[in-house]
């Protein structure tokens, strides 16, 4: 058994061991600072040995534990990619629990959390080591269990036990997916084992199903449309800090899963299979971001935004498929190093803004925005952490999300190179998709961050607000900090990215940090190239001039009025804009096809003291289209069956010989 390996099997088991120890002690009031700072130390541990392993580019290292299916036994594995994912889950849980130090004081039931928090970070990271299909689809289980408890943690909610009901039926089919991809791909051998399936390359027909089960089952987990129907409803019932590894962490595993698949075990990939990622992806990413649009709670709108983001993420991935099947190694390295740089980025900005989020439901003990409103007076630690966190998710320099996402337009831009007519149509064509993504997540987190934060108070929850403790400012600054670094320094990043892409792509961007002025050239040179360095020092220095001269020089000519309050006299908290006021052109535009949404309005006749009412009716299409047939059909099916039950021994003993008959049948007739 290889050191390293077996090491970071000792981490999910002092989680194991924590998550015991609370569940036996959970009701003393010391246990909340020893799980989470058990998690913290135990997450910072496993991080620094992953992240050592992944800079020194050590290969790989491999561990079977006498456990598991008879003479197959739990194989475990440690290679560039786990290595990467388990820097991203680690380094997650460890702020996260650093988060939790402090939220967790605030949580209502300790008990229902502590015992499977740590087991949630354990679950995630054997998902990542494991190097078979049992060990891979039981950790994957494993962790899907105690998030779904996670998510019921505050069950007496009808809406946490609606939201629980339905993430435990996605994470079974999901589950179920995985299975029937994995028995594709150990063939007749039945060769569970990561190694031998990289051997058996099957066929064009077996691929195709296995790649399509893989975006079931791994695009279930991830929050892909139309599979994204639990996301939206699990993540905000979940408390804040654990709302942050689901959407920052727990859906990046996922992906994980679907890379380990698709791009490692697959073999070469179709032409193809790169449109189906690619048009999955852009759909993904448009109707994310237009329904985090509509939202006025802001855990959910936080949750849409993921689904935008993993549109993002498989769209490059979709990207890296198509060239490496046409054998352009250079611009698949450039997209999968762009899906893997957001998956890193997107685990800080979103993490950053669930804690946020929290911070704000600590403080004031709501989540709709209508009922917010100028806390960046009362908390403004908090206010200007999230600032970072909304302008890095807009994908606005010199932040972090800028640097990925402008990686992935530049792939994008190599398509006229592909020689299939198809993708030269559609990548472009999903390009300007998700250039609307981006203008709409702008938009979209502007609306978060004013409604929430400026104007002034909506209730009198805010007018008691203050800001939170020092351990939940210190996460959010820790990641605030973070956002800004990989945004102007992510030439070390990229670099870091290279073993990972060089043993799954066979090639790897240039090297970064030997450019000057830590410029990062994708590419080359002549064709494109970002410096967030400079850009960070251009935007600081003439922010700060632009500050000077008006404060030296213009502050003598200023005017003071009575604002404009649209049409009202009194300055009232009522005349601002709302969530959805802002969201109303918006809506106009795109609702028809995305909502389905129709807009009624009852003026009353002139002279009548009765307000004018105006009614908004949307809908999930989603949900509507795929998910309601299926219950109604499944309603229809138990209510026919229902009789059974109550049918006499006689009916009963026909019945099964009945049945018997048939199966006989069935297998004299079989070939």
């Amino acid at each position: 058994m290889n050191s390293t390996v077996a090491l970071l099997l000792c981490g999910p088991a002092a989680l194991l061991a924590t998550a015991i120890l609370a569940a036996a002690v959970s009701r003393h009031s010391f246990v909340t600072r020893l799980v989470y700072g058990a998690a913290f130390v135990i997450s910072s541990v496993l991080m620094v040995i992953v992240a050592g392993h992944l800079a020194g580019n050590s290969g790989e290292a491999s561990a079977t534990l006498p456990l598991g299916l008879p003479w197959t036994g739990a194989r475990f594995r440690l290679d560039g990619l786990s290595a990467f994912f388990l820097v991203v889950v680690n380094l997650g849980g460890a702020i996260a629990s650093l988060y939790g130090l402090g939220y967790g004081r605030h949580e209502s039931a300790p008990h229902r959390v502590l015992p499977f928090y740590p087991a949630f970070l354990a679950g995630m990271n054997l998902v990542v080591l494991a190097n078979d299909a049992f060990s891979f689809l039981l950790s994957w289980e494993f962790m899907s269990l105690a998030s779904w408890a996670l998510v019921m943690a505050h069950h007496r909610d009808e809406a946490n036990r609606r939201a629980g009901y339905i993430y435990l039926v996605m994470a079974s089919f999901g589950t179920m997916a995985l299975l029937l991809a994995f028995g594709l791909l150990a063939g007749p051998a039945g060769t569970y084992a990561f190694d031998a399936m990289r051997t058996a390359h099957p066929g064009p027909l077996a691929a195709g199903a296995v790649l399509v089960l893989m975006l079931l089952g791994a695009g279930s987990k991830a929050g892909l449309v139309p599979l994204h129907a639990w996301l939206p409803l699990a993540h905000p019932a979940a408390p804040s800090h654990v709302s942050a590894l689901m959407s920052g962490i727990m859906t990046k595993v996922a992906i994980y899963g679907f890379i380990r698949v698709v791009f490692g075990l697959l073999g070469e990939p179709a032409w193809w299979s790169g449109i189906a990622v690619l048009l999955i992806g852009g759909v993904t990413a448009v109707l994310g971001i237009l329904h985090a649009l509509m939202e006025k709670d802001l855990k959910r709108l936080l949750a849409y935004s993921t689904i935008e983001n993993i549109g993002v993420i498989f769209t490059s991935l979709g990207l890296a498929l198509a060239f490496k099947a046409n054998a352009m190694p250079s611009a698949a390295a450039l997209a999968f190093t762009a899906a893997l740089f957001h998956v890193l980025n997107h685990s800080f900005f979103k993490s950053l803004l669930f804690f946020g989020a929290g911070a704000v439901l600590t403080s004031t003990g709501e989540r709709d925005m209508e009922k917010l409103g100028g806390l960046i007076h009362r908390l403004p630690v908090t206010s200007f952490v999230f600032l970072v966190g909304c302008v890095s998710i807009s994908a606005l320099p010199p932040f972090n999300g800028f640097a990925s996402e402008w990686l992935v337009f530049q792939a994008i831009l190599r398509s006229p190179e592909l020689p299939q007519w198809g993708l030269k149509v559609i990548v472009p064509a999903v390009g300007g998709m998700l250039a609307l993504s981006a203008a709409l997540a702008a938009a979209c987190f502007v609306k978060a961050f004013g409604i929430t934060f400026l104007g002034r108070a909506r209730s009198a929850a805010v007018e008691r607000a203050h800001e939170v403790d020092r351990w939940s400012l210190a996460a959010m600054a820790v990641l605030a900090a973070f956002c800004l670094l990989a945004g102007i320094l992510p030439g070390f990043a990229i670099d870091a990215l290279s073993p990972v892409t060089l043993s799954l792509i066979g090639d790897r961007m240039p090297v970064q940090m030997a450019q000057p002025w830590l410029s990062i050239v994708p590419i080359a040179e002549s064709r494109s190239s970002y410096n967030g360095l400079l850009v960070f020092a251009f935007i600081t220095v003439s922010a700060s001039l632009a500050a000077f001269f008006i404060h030296r020089f213009a502050s003598h000519a200023l005017r003071r009025g009575i604002a404009w309050g649209c049409g009202f006299a009194d300055a009232v908290p009522a005349a601002q804009y709302t969530a959805v006021s802002f969201a109303q052109p918006i809506r106009r535009v795109f609702g028809g096809f995305a909502f389905r949404v129709r807009e009624t309005v009852d003026m009353p006749a002139p002279g009548s003291l009765e307000p004018a009412r105006l009614k908004v009716d949307m809908h999930d299409v989603a949900w509507e289209t795929f998910y309601q047939p299926i219950t109604g059909a499944i309603d229809f099916a138990t209510e026919r069956l229902n009789h059974l039950q109550f049918l006499t021994i006689r009916r009963y003993l026909t019945l099964v010989f009945l049945y018997l008959v048939i199966l006989l049948l069935v297998l004299a007739l079989w070939p």
